[in-house]
């Protein structure tokens, strides 16, 4: 077997036919996956395993897929796994990805096998963007991004430092913006450097992972004062270097 037999997948699919399908399709390319077919036992799975990436239909009997998905970025264990959300047409793409919920992507069915696994490997792929940088420690005014340790610190005036809970996408979007204050990054840039050349999906994914991340780090999320939206361009992140 390939080095992908050391990476773990769980799929979550309440149809037999399409989870063999994913199941036989990824295990093809030599990851281990496991199957749940509804939310509960998704979640039962999830703790037991700690697996690197989920495959998670939006339509499941119980708890949906979004349900599924806010409930497991809301627990806290060694791993935080890539989400790739299973969709069927029509859906509309912020429900899709949820902007509660942390989702990393979404395939609409039905899918080729190619594409599944060229998004599963895109997916997993992005950690290892920041591979030759992973001795850096990013730094601003107000934040502090640690490569190595995966750290992301706000320290606010008249507040003691606060460490963020944020989602590895987040994170690797924060560490963007504080590598280049000031820049501006169009939506294809903030692509190309997080998902790179193996992105499918709609341009408007990244302005729901910017709206996910001003919650998390803007004191006021409605009246942005780090992240900027720069109309007809893209986001630029403000604050001072240090």
């Amino acid at each position: 077997m390939g080095t992908s037999s050391n990476i773990s997948i769980l799929i979550v699919e309440d149809e037999p036919e399409i989870a063999q399908l994913i199941q036989q399709t990824l295990e093809s390319e030599a990851f281990s996956c496991c199957v749940a077919t509804d939310g509960l036992m998704a979640l039962e799975f999830f703790q037991q395993q700690q697996p690197d990436a989920i495959v998670l239909d939006l339509m499941l009997p119980g708890l949906d897929g979004l349900e599924v998905c806010t409930r497991i970025r809301q627990q806290h264990y060694g791993k935080d796994p890539y989400i790739l959300m299973l969709t069927a047409k029509g859906e509309e793409i912020d429900r899709v990805i949820g902007l509660s919920t942390g989702a990393d992507d979404y395939l609409v069915k039905p899918f080729s096998p190619r594409e599944l696994v060229a998004r599963v490997r895109a997916l997993l792929r992005r950690s290892l963007r920041q591979g030759g940088q992973s001795s850096h420690i990013y730094k601003t005014k107000h934040f502090t991004v640690d490569l190595e340790r995966h750290i992301a610190i706000r320290q606010l005036t008249s507040h003691s430092p606060e460490t963020l809970d944020l989602t590895t996408l987040e994170f690797n979007l924060l560490a963007t913006f504080l590598s280049y204050p000031g820049r501006v990054w169009s939506r294809t840039q903030l692509i190309d450097k997080l998902w790179g050349d193996d992105f499918f999906g709609d341009e408007r994914v990244v302005d729901t992972h910017i709206r996910r991340l001003r919650k998390k780090i803007e004191p006021d999320a409605a009246n942005p004062t780090f992240i900027k939206t720069i109309v007809g361009v893209g986001y630029k992140f403000e604050d001072e270097s240090i």
